[in-house]
């Protein structure tokens, strides 16, 4: 525990026999479960992970599932519901099962998928025992050991001491970052949080693609978790379901751990359209329900008014480079001075857009 606060320590695992008795056997003391989620993997990881239940490091307070908690009364029908539903959106996830004898007791969890589903459907079902367990603080680190845990305690600080809703590690402005990450993860990094930042709404955000992060309770029951994106995009989802339910994000200076024995699953030139297309859907999904569904504000006009702007002026634009490469004949100056116009009226229109979605959004960004 961490100021009487409960810390749950999620570890997706897919063939990780090589790195995950270091993960377990570095986990700091304060961490209260473990929940490593196997993702079906055929190599002995389950095997390890069962070793440590007869070690001392399996020793952990009792945490009871909040279905234990029987909510009567004549006006706590909303509660109920929600109780109800919240037991059975476990049959949304992917199936999978608890190994356990008695989770309640036993500090390391071991959930076994049934079905090989990624890294992002991993951490959900681990985000979903930890909702179900009431967990104040959890926190995901790779099984690959990719994650310092002397760097633990700063992760989960922002959740238990200043009331913010999501913890992310910042590998970027450590100063060795330059030096330590490999030049094609670290391009492949920088594309995707600038597409993730005009996607999520969390301009200031740099490091997204970091898995090393702390969430809080409340965030946990503010977004549908078996809803996020079950692969290497998940980083990039969570933000965007974060700024829909209105949370709040601190980035933490961590190491980056490079060459330490892991071996990344992870195929940059697969990842990056994959999740570029993730985000360019997400973008919308964010407009729609923040600024139109849940609250009205001017930017959803002006960010649509400037993609209509933009398609309009695509004709005219086709034909000045017709006329001018193809027919080699005088373009109309009408069909010229429409562009330009149509050109800088949605180039005006995003700015101004942009510069909303960003003044709205800083409130949810802690230093």
């Amino acid at each position: 525990m961490l100021n009487n606060k409960t810390i749950a320590v999620i570890v997706p695992a897919y063939n990780e026999e090589q790195q995950i008795a270091m993960v377990l056997e570095t986990m700091p003391d304060f961490v209260d479960r473990i929940i490593v989620v196997n993702d079906c993997s055929n190599d002995r990881t389950e095997e390890i992970v069962k070793s440590f239940w007869k070690t001392s490091l399996n020793e952990g307070p009792v945490i009871k599932d909040i279905f234990d908690h029987k909510i009567v009364g004549r006006y706590e029908r909303a509660n109920q519901l929600l109780l109800k539903q919240s037991k059975d959106e476990i049959n949304f996830f992917i199936p999978s099962v608890i190994t356990n004898n008695n989770e309640d007791k036993d500090r390391i969890v071991l959930i076994n998928h049934k079905i090989n589903s990624g890294v992002g459907a991993a951490i959900a079902r681990g985000y979903k025992w930890c909702k179900d367990h009431n967990i104040d603080c959890s926190a995901v680190m790779a099984g690959d050991g990719q994650m310092d845990p002397a760097e633990l305690l700063s992760i989960c600080n922002p959740i238990i001491n200043e009331n913010i809703d999501y913890s992310k590690g910042n590998r970027l402005i450590h100063r060795s970052s330059g030096l330590v990450i490999p030049k094609l993860r670290f391009f492949g990094n920088s594309v995707l949080s600038i597409l993730t930042k005009l996607a999520s709404g969390y301009w200031r955000v740099s490091d997204t693609q970091t898995g090393f992060t702390a969430i809080s309770n409340k965030a946990l029951n503010a977004i549908c978790l078996y809803k996020i994106y079950k692969d290497y995009g998940m980083p990039n989802d969570m933000l965007v379901k974060l700024n829909i339910a209105v949370c709040t994000v601190k980035e933490v200076e961590i190491k980056p751990v490079y060459d330490i024995g892991e071996h990344s699953k992870m195929k940059i030139m697969k990842v990056v359209p994959r999740v570029s297309w993730l985000l360019f859907i997400s973008f919308f999904k964010r407009i729609w329900h923040r600024y139109f569904l849940k609250d009205f504000h001017p930017l959803f006009l002006l960010y649509h008014l400037s993609f209509v702007l933009a398609f309009a002026s695509i004709p005219f634009l086709v034909k000045i480079i017709e006329h001018s490469f193809i027919t080699r004949t005088s373009v109309n100056p009408v069909t010229v001075l429409a562009f330009v116009f149509l050109a800088i009226s949605s180039f005006q229109s995003l700015m101004f857009a942009m510069w909303m979605d960003i003044q709205d959004n800083d409130r949810l960004y802690k230093n």
